[in-house]
């Protein structure tokens, strides 16, 4: 008899080890997570990457070798586990796709600076409300240092921070060392669900209007007294007495 607490643990750990193995077979593939949907007959793992044909191969090739992979590794049945691949709705919103795209240019020798804001101008242009990128390691002289590149809105705490803000970790191991690769993407709220996080940020207020009915344009300046109607009409009666007294 397995307990609550021990199925969570090795569920995580089955994530945490299959999402790792993807990572190191299909990087350049722009994979950017996976989902594990377990059913009573079998257990389907969709593969998200931007490039699903390279993740497929020549006639379905390289996703069946995967299959057959995952299968032996965790011990499944014949026959009870499938690997689907999807891709990515929108590739500038994904911070693994980009953080493996910025991982590929300082590969190929692309300068720190126009490699990390190339990616936050793709991601700034694909949608997103803010972007930041961070860099680590021994960029250019023998002391490490980190930079720091962001531009637009940027959450760093609370509960919003864990729904809109996508972000991905990568090491790229360079001539001079290993420098340290952080991207965080702040997404827009989306009522499909598609783009970014179907619940908006709690701050935000929208005021609704009963299809104009109720507004009154104008362009010039109104006064508008706020003293009820009847008490407004038994003000100049008490001041009449008081007037006439004083004309005695």
């Amino acid at each position: 008899m397995v307990s609550k607490k021990q199925k969570f643990v090795a569920d995580g750990v089955f994530y945490s080890e299959l999402n790792a193995f993807f990572e190191k077979e299909l990087g350049e593939d722009g994979y950017s997570g996976c989902e594990v949907r377990v059913t009573p007959t079998r257990t389907e793992i969709i593969i998200r990457a931007t490039k699903t044909q390279d993740v497929l191969g020549v006639n379905g090739r390289r996703i069946r070798m995967l299959t057959s992979i995952v299968q032996k590794r965790f011990n499944f049945p014949e026959g009870t586990v499938e690997l689907y691949a999807e891709r990515v709705a929108v590739r500038g919103l994904c911070a693994v796709a980009q953080c493996e795209s910025l991982k590929f240019k300082l590969n190929t020798g692309t300068a720190v600076r126009r490699a990390a804001y190339s990616v936050v101008r793709n991601v700034m242009e694909s949608g997103a409300k803010g972007c930041e990128v961070i860099i680590s390691g021994k960029l250019r002289a023998a002391r490490a240092k980190s930079m720091k590149f962001s531009e637009g809105f940027m959450l760093h705490s609370g509960n919003p921070a864990k729904e809109h803000i996508d972000f991905a970790v990568r090491h790229v191991e360079m001539k001079q060392g290993v420098l340290g690769i952080k991207v965080k993407i702040m997404l827009d709220s989306d009522p499909t669900g598609r783009l970014g996080p179907k619940a908006p940020l709690p701050d935000i207020v929208t005021i609704l209007s009963n299809d104009g009915k109720d507004e009154v344009t104008t362009d010039v300046p109104v006064s508008e007294s706020k003293i009820p109607a009847n008490e407004a009409a038994e003000a100049p009666a008490a001041e009449a007495p008081a007037a006439a007294v004083e004309a005695h």
